[in-house]
């Protein structure tokens, strides 16, 4: 895949919730060409420290090699993900 949306998000958090609902939204436009994926910081803290994670929710974009081309933490809407991908593909 192109791109990878990574979502880092935490137990009791309501923002990341409803940040995994908008990515949901997002995934049918942008299947074939974007990976979706979620680590919860509390059951992966070395995932996190090398994210440089500080809060949730957080979502990481990264190309096909894994470097990071933008991130973003609190809520994103469903176009401002869109916007954001279709810069990248």
């Amino acid at each position: 895949m192109p791109l990878s949306v990574h979502l880092y998000s935490s137990s009791f958090c309501g923002a990341c919730t409803q940040t995994r609902s908008v990515l949901e939204q997002v995934r049918p436009f942008v299947r074939d060409r974007v990976a979706f994926s979620e680590s919860n910081v509390a059951s992966n803290p070395d995932d996190a420290e090398r994210a440089n994670i500080i809060a949730t929710p957080t979502v990481v974009v990264r190309d096909e090699s894994g470097a990071e081309l933008a991130r973003a933490s609190g809520v994103p809407t469903a176009d401002q993900v869109l916007t954001l991908l279709a810069r990248h593909l």
